[in-house]
């Protein structure tokens, strides 16, 4: 009996010091009586956190979006930022431009104050040598990471054999010729435009048995996210992503990707799949779905996530301004 005592008091000790230290962060000199506020149970919880989410910014990108999302992401002091691809506008096998093209990215993406986590998307990996320089410069074009009780699964969708990512690649080439020329009308003719590839993009073998092992390594995690380019999920001739469903449809999760510039919600097996719209790349003044956004995601502990859109055109510094002079910026087209 005195060892159990001997064994409870520290215990009993440290939930004092626990409760007082978090009453102390709230001090008031109302000592009885009613008082002006609802409740002392704050909205708390050491176990939250909040991550932040940019979606395309190539695919034609708009001067000066990108650099104004960075100051405006700072604004929320999110954990970590990140991103579902064509940070470039890449197609190209030139190593110097490539360099040219990474450095002015992360330059920008420099900015952040907090870890920034690259993903590639078709303007990314476009060739086997923009894949090359991927590796040299970045390491894997797809890893996991879990933060806290929160899984991670960052695909690669331009997941293709080298011969046919380079066939690809000559076919977008030949498409963008037509898209350039005398005929642009002629662009869904072309071999590239009927592609499943340009669409959906693919998962190997490998990357699919990578991504299982990772999530039955971690069985305990809270919630996973996904997040890819291309919207893998709608591939209908295999190499898409229904070995991951398979292997998380008993867990809680979020499917995420870009590529489409608009942004979409749809839920699929009682799960959500999101498609961004962008954060300064080009945009279809036809789809309502198209305007420049960042997304913040709040974790708690046994809560689903909170998860928020923020138009850029509406995030404004203490100064009541968007940040970097945005104010002349437009940040949805302009729909007919």
């Amino acid at each position: 009996m005195k060892q159990l005592s001997q064994f409870c008091a520290p215990l009993i000790l440290l939930v004092l010091l626990s409760c007082q230290s978090a009453q102390n962060n709230f001090q008031n000199d109302i000592i009885e009586g009613p008082t002006p506020w609802s409740d002392t149970e704050f909205n708390y919880n050491e176990d939250q956190f909040t991550f932040a989410i940019i979606s395309d910014l190539n695919g034609g990108e708009r001067e000066g979006i990108f650099s104004v999302a960075v100051e405006q992401t700072n604004l929320f002091n999110p954990v970590f930022v990140l991103s579902v691809g064509d940070l470039i506008d890449g197609g190209t096998e030139d190593l110097v431009q490539l360099g040219k093209e990474w450095e002015s990215f992360d330059q920008r993406a420099s900015k952040l104050n907090a870890p920034f986590f690259h993903l590639g998307g078709n303007h990314d990996l476009t060739n086997v040598v923009m894949r090359d320089f991927w590796h040299e410069r970045y390491g894997p074009t797809y890893y996991h990471f879990r933060y806290k009780n929160v899984l991670f699964l960052m695909l690669d969708s331009e997941n293709y054999e080298d011969k046919r990512m380079q066939e690809i690649y000559l076919a977008r080439a030949k498409a963008l010729e037509i898209l350039d020329g005398d005929h642009p009308e002629n662009y869904p003719k072309s071999e590239y435009f009927s592609m499943e590839e340009r669409r959906t993009g693919e998962i190997s073998d490998a990357q699919n048995e990578y991504f299982e092992k990772a999530i039955d390594a971690n069985p305990d995690v809270d919630w996973t996210f996904v997040l890819m380019h291309k919207p893998v999920w709608l591939r209908k001739s295999g190499k898409n992503l229904s070995r991951i469903e398979a292997a998380l449809a008993n867990r809680k999760h979020t499917i995420i990707n870009g590529h489409v510039h608009a942004y979409k919600y749809e839920e699929r097996n009682k799960h959500d799949y999101i498609m961004l719209g962008t954060t300064g790349g080009s945009q279809n003044p036809n789809n309502p779905g198209a305007f420049d956004h960042i997304t913040l995601v709040t974790m708690k502990k046994d809560q689903e996530p909170s998860w928020v859109n923020l138009k850029m055109a509406g995030i404004l510094d203490k100064t009541g301004k968007i940040p970097l002079g945005g104010d002349s910026l437009q940040f949805e087209p302009v729909r007919k």
